[in-house]
């Protein structure tokens, strides 16, 4: 009867992991593996499992923010970084960590890891980038959620319905961020030797947000933006403050000059790596709620803070 019973027991764990390889593959193991997983739990908008900015970007009304002018700092030819306090008064609600980056000086590539065994500190330290950030939004399986084009090779859905923007960049060494209102992704991706599209759009070249979430939804953001200048720039937030909205409208105002403003994947994905001389930078978020009906529910993961796999990331190398 004993033996039954194992014999039983073994058939439906086996059963359940060839279940759950087939829905989520490789990058569900490993989530498991290596982090454990994850799980909402339902929280009120003063609850002390949130940090404190999330509990202030949550109240009604919410407090008005500022930015003062960054000061940038020169780490290598065509690379400058800084870090943008956002201040409600003289308190600081959160704070954005820039980097800037000159195209002539450096060539963009957009890089794929579906197997989700790869974190922030594996990408610098294997494919020797100068800077990463997290890139645009990908399945259960790990696989792209949006089309892209990662060293020539074209990934994601084949079609696909865009109207916010795409990164790409170019052989001849042109980088851009195009608005898809009035244009199809398709050629972009297609002429381009790396390319992501994402959404929202957070600034549109006619200085619009086109935002349509919860404004409950907070999280550590990331984005790629272009100033009036041509130059490339990154941003990750520190804490988790803004909406997509809020966030659209303080990078339109504050004093970056920025032109266009693409955004990225968020929550405990939001992460930045920048390596230079003299210089380094490594931060991964941790905060990310959702809404459920009329409720608010924060992200937790079952094992502390071990970071998440990347499996799409921008990477920024020397020319």
């Amino acid at each position: 009867m004993v033996w039954a019973l194992l014999a039983l027991s073994l058939t439906g764990v086996s059963l359940g992991a060839v279940v759950f390889y087939s829905k989520h593959g490789l990058y569900g193991v490993n989530v498991l593996l290596r982090r454990g997983g994850s799980y909402f739990v339902t929280v009120s908008r003063d609850d002390q499992r949130l940090s404190p900015s999330m509990r202030l970007g949550l109240q009604q009304p919410l407090p008005v923010v500022t930015s003062p002018a960054p000061e940038w700092t020169v780490r290598s030819p065509g690379l400058a970084t800084a870090e943008l306090p956002v201040l409600a008064g003289s308190v600081e609600v959160d704070r954005i960590l820039l980097t800037r980056i000159d195209p002539s000086h450096f060539r963009f590539e957009v890089l794929t890891a579906p197997v989700g065994n790869i974190e922030l500190g594996d990408w610098i330290n294997d494919r020797k980038p100068t800077v990463v950030v997290n890139g645009s939004y990908f399945n259960v399986k790990g696989y792209p959620d949006t089309p892209l084009k990662s060293r020539g090779i074209a990934q994601g859905p084949p079609q696909y319905s865009a109207t916010h923007g795409v990164f790409a960049a170019w052989a001849d060494g042109r980088v851009s961020i195009e608005d898809l209102r009035q244009q199809p992704w398709q050629p972009i991706v297609a002429a381009a030797t790396d390319a992501m599209v994402s959404y929202p759009l957070l600034v549109g070249l006619d200085g619009s947000t086109r935002v349509r979430s919860d404004a409950r939804w907070l999280a550590n953001r990331s984005f790629v933006a272009k100033d009036h200048s041509g130059r490339i720039v990154i941003g990750t937030t520190k804490e988790a403050f803004f909406s997509l909205e809020r966030l659209g409208i303080h990078l339109r105002e504050a004093p970056l000059d920025l032109a266009i403003v693409l955004n990225l994947d968020g929550g405990p994905l939001a992460c930045q790596a920048v390596l230079a001389p003299g210089f380094e930078r490594n931060f991964c978020g941790d905060w990310e709620t959702q809404t459920s009906g009329e409720n608010i529910i924060l992200l937790k993961r079952v094992i502390g803070h071990r970071r998440w796999a990347l499996p799409i990331v921008l990477a920024a190398f020397p020319r």
